[in-house]
């Protein structure tokens, strides 16, 4: 089947192209994302694959339907950025890759924790300028912290084990408690005593009308001072100017993010070179005590390999037109 991939990446190319030696299907690789100025680029192909940033509204898909494009392939796990009212209406079926592999961003929510508590980014650097001063360097061991986890999907129930492992307390709030969670010690909560009993918070939700900017001016008061948030999900699960400010008034002790609000104007290109026109996460850059990574959590061997093997499944699901449990509709927003 002739695939048109949005967004390709070096490695996007180098594990697409490896699965799909066994699959063969028609791929050919874009540079650029998918949006309402370079659909047309789809022309003469069956189906699209877009990312998590790709900007998949109505006029965007109605380009595409044009075009007879009967497939979005999302090689990612989150669909907020594809309209779905419109697919539907426009008789495009729209695919994902539910799980590829948790533990890799799981993993990388962890690695967030423990480079803010030990400042190893900032040791790293120092000790390149031979100075090995330890002033500064004060951290906090995470044995006997409360750790809160606010959605336990399968991402959230692997860093909520993880957490376990840790020797942390453990609470978490989702609509859907997990009793596999709750035998291994996990205290479900609600989201504000979670928010309040935590020293540190994880989000691992989805985006969705009831979690946009979960993390706001109410909760923040919420929280202990001094406490720690981390986003490896969804940027907009995040009041950024909220955050800011309780930075800034020294509330929040921590931050460390792998999304961010805006991100699909930044993440994935190499800006070295450029001014940054986004005044927020320039001003969160200046903290010391905040961390950003560029939506990284996903990059391990063994999740780039999982989301193409899915994504291509996706793909010859829908060319033997099967019904596949890995379509999103508009019924998942509700």
């Amino acid at each position: 089947m002739k695939t048109a991939v949005f967004g390709a990446k070096s490695y996007d190319i180098e594990y697409f192209t490896k699965e799909n030696e066994r699959i063969r299907h028609t791929l050919e690789f874009f540079e650029a994302g998918l949006n309402s100025k370079t659909a047309q680029l789809a022309s003469g192909f069956d189906a699209v694959c877009a990312f998590v940033n790709d900007k998949l509204d109505r006029n965007t898909l109605t380009i595409l339907s044009d075009l007879n494009i009967g497939l979005v392939a999302l090689r990612c796990a989150g669909f907020n950025n594809v309209d779905l009212d419109a697919a539907e209406e426009l008789g495009i079926r729209v695919m994902r890759v539910p799980a590829y592999s948790p533990h890799a961003v799981a993993e990388h929510a962890l690695a967030l924790i423990l480079t803010l508590s030990r400042k190893t980014h900032k040791a790293y650097n120092r000790v390149r300028d031979a100075n090995f001063s330890l002033e500064r360097f004060v951290g906090f061991d995470l044995e006997k912290k409360t750790a809160g986890v606010i959605g336990t999907g399968k991402i959230g129930q692997v860093f909520a084990e993880i957490m376990l492992g840790f020797k942390c307390n453990v609470v978490a709030y989702d609509p859907y408690p997990d009793k596999s969670l709750k035998q291994k010690g996990v205290k479900y909560l609600t989201k504000n005593e979670v928010f309040q009993r935590s020293d540190i918070v994880s989000l691992h939700c989805p985006l969705t009308p009831e979690t946009h900017q979960i993390v706001n001016k109410d909760t923040l008061r919420q929280m202990k001072s001094g406490s720690m948030l981390i986003n490896t999900s969804r940027g907009k699960l995040i009041n950024t100017d909220d955050v800011i400010e309780s930075l800034r008034g020294k509330h929040l002790g921590y931050l460390g993010i792998d999304v961010y609000a805006e991100e699909e104007k930044l993440f994935f290109k190499d800006l070295s070179e450029h001014i940054i026109d986004d005044e927020k996460i320039m001003h969160l850059m200046t903290f010391p005590n905040v961390l950003i990574t560029a939506h990284q959590g996903f990059l391990t061997k063994e999740a780039l390999t999982e989301i193409a093997a899915t994504t291509l499944r996706n793909i010859s699901s829908y060319e033997k037109g099967e019904i596949d449990e890995n379509e999103v509709t508009r019924q998942m927003m509700a």
